[in-house]
């Protein structure tokens, strides 16, 4: 007896759902994929925007007191003390954000100064007045050195990040102004940029974390996206950090406005890659699911299908197998659910007629 092959059903079943299923399973691979990178895409955009709003927002704040050290540069008569001395005075009073505001000579020498601190001594060997002798300076973060002694006693050290221009008369430079800013004013300003699960780090030079997370402040980074900065490229990675997770992170390489002399900062932004990705995500897993259960309904109405083709033709064969073994047996059953079936169902219900026609004659 030959080996029987697979039913009508199986074959309709399997076949369809490999019909229906493969290319169904393969776009809707491709269209998630296609949707992550989107999502991805679009989380950039959003930590870009945000990166360039912050550093224009910190840039504008330091230009603000930049413009203020640049016209009492052009008002201060450094041959006149006194009256640089009523200047600083009223700057200082009136604008908090100034630790230390003064003028020296060009050997260093402290002119003027606010409240009188460092008045008569020197500063040649500060960077701010080596610097601001030749051009507009700014000066990165750094503790207190000469004005340690001459604050008020402070829980912490006192940080300032300094800003220094050139004073000019006749056309020469005949000395220096200075000012030293509170660090914790910039800490401000840098904590007013955070937003919820977005980090916003403020990054010196050399890499160093000089505002962020707690864990990572005063460290310097290795991670890719920081060597970009120092590169003074704009990079966006997603990338694995030291504690472990991902994070997409965008760099803002520089920070400035108009004619602000440079610190040497830039901004990296960065967000939680599983966070930033949770909607997306979630979007996809919802995608699946209902996919699932459009491929499980399909299943099923496909079986039925292969059931309701099956029947006809499982009737007619079980008829032909009667026929052989007895021409007189029941009549096959008068199929019309498909022309195919109706047709086979006609000629063999002929066939039957034939049969008995020649055993009557015999």
């Amino acid at each position: 007896m030959a080996n029987r092959g697979l039913s009508l059903r199986t074959l309709v079943f399997v076949g369809g759902a490999t019909l229906m299923l493969v290319p169904a399973i393969v776009t809707a691979t491709l269209y998630t994929a296609a949707l992550e990178q989107r999502g991805e895409e679009l989380q950039v955009e959003k930590l870009t925007t945000r990166g360039e709003l912050s550093a224009n927002l910190l840039a504008r704040r330091l230009y603000g007191v930049w413009m203020d050290l640049a016209r009492m540069a052009d008002l201060i008569d450094p041959t006149d003390p006194a009256n640089a001395r009523e200047h600083i005075q009223f700057l200082s009073r009136l604008d908090g954000r100034y630790s230390w505001l003064g003028i020296a000579d060009l050997e260093g020498k402290v002119l003027a100064a606010r409240d009188g601190m460092l008045e008569g001594a020197s500063v040649a060997q500060r960077p701010w007045f080596r610097r601001g002798l030749d051009a507009p300076a700014a000066v990165d973060v750094h503790e207190a050195q000469l004005l340690a002694s001459l604050l008020p006693v402070s829980a912490e050290p006192y940080r300032f990040v300094d800003l220094a221009a050139p004073l000019r008369l006749g056309g020469s430079v005949v000395g220096v102004i200075g000012a030293h800013l509170n660090w914790k004013w910039v800490q401000e300003g840098m904590a007013a940029l955070q937003a919820p699960g977005i980090d916003v780090l403020l990054l010196s030079r050399d890499r160093t974390v000089l505002f962020g997370p707690t864990d990572l402040v005063n460290k310097r980074l290795s991670v890719g996206s920081a060597l970009a900065a120092s590169r003074v490229t704009r990079a966006f990675s997603s990338e694995r950090w030291p504690d472990g997770k991902d994070y997409f992170t965008v760099i803002v390489p520089s920070i400035g406005f108009a004619d602000l002399p440079s610190f040497g900062w830039s901004l990296l932004i960065r967000q939680n890659a599983d966070d930033a990705m949770s909607s997306t995500r979630e979007l996809i897993r919802l995608f699946w699911i209902i996919l699932g259960a459009g491929a499980v309904v399909a299943l099923a109405l496909l079986l039925c299908a292969a059931q309701w083709l099956r029947t006809p033709l499982r009737r007619l064969s079980e008829s032909a197998q009667a026929i052989l073994l007895d021409p007189g047996a029941r009549p096959p059953h008068q199929e019309t659910r498909f022309e195919e079936a109706a047709r086979l169902s006609d000629a063999l219900a002929h066939m039957q007629s034939k049969l008995m026609g020649r055993r009557s004659n015999s």
